[in-house]
């Protein structure tokens, strides 16, 4: 894993190829789809239902390509069913995804919320990525910086932080280094590919 960036292919199998943009690359920055029995195309985000892969890049201009221009019938060799808002469930799903993931990691005591406690693990270096939300105040966002060769992760909303760590809402979030950490990141940058909204995504300064 290359610390400052985005993890690389960490037994992830081979490079996949995208439908839509042509572009080979490992199947964490792309998103897994699969023909249903009924012939209806489903997003498979876990990667874990059965059937031949059919990939697409983790963009929403790519999924929405994919489905404009009927590519999921001409990779998977037969007519194929295709929701018009198949974009968004794939949204809807990696949140669920990211949400999921983080509350695993807090459950494992290596997750934090809370402008206190994330300052403090930062301080310390515990931190190894900052997470806040995207419609936090962007003042109070700023007060704390991304931790060194760390990560930063600013599209969830609070809602589903809070979720994540189990309260109505929460703005600032951190994980340690271990356990799933690795996951949520890569499952977060799929997701900042498909959000249809990503004002405020801004790293801050640190």
């Amino acid at each position: 894993m290359g610390r400052g960036g985005v993890p690389k292919d960490r037994e992830n199998g081979p490079d996949r190829k995208c439908i839509a943009t042509g572009e080979v690359q490992p199947k964490h920055g792309l998103v897994r789809f699969v023909v249903g029995p009924d012939a209806q195309i489903v997003p498979d985000i876990l990667g874990k239902l059965p059937g031949r892969g059919i990939y697409v890049a983790s963009n929403r201009a790519a999924i929405e390509m994919a489905v404009k221009k009927k590519l999921f019938s001409r990779a998977a060799k037969q007519q194929v069913t295709v929701a018009d808002d198949l974009a968004d469930e794939v949204e809807r799903q990696l949140a669920r995804r990211v949400v999921d993931l983080i509350s695993l990691q807090r459950k494992s005591g290596k997750a934090v919320a809370g402008y206190e406690k994330v300052k403090g693990w930062l301080q310390t270096e515990e931190a190894e990525v900052l997470v806040q939300a995207v419609d936090g105040s962007g003042r109070g966002k700023s007060k704390l910086s991304t931790p060194h060769y760390g990560h930063y992760i600013g599209w969830l909303t609070a809602d589903e932080l809070g979720l994540a760590f189990g309260r109505q809402t929460v703005i600032h979030g951190a994980l340690a280094s271990g356990g799933l950490t690795l996951r949520v990141v890569e499952e977060a940058q799929r997701l900042k590919g498909v959000r249809k909204n990503e004002v405020g995504n801004g790293q801050p300064k640190g």
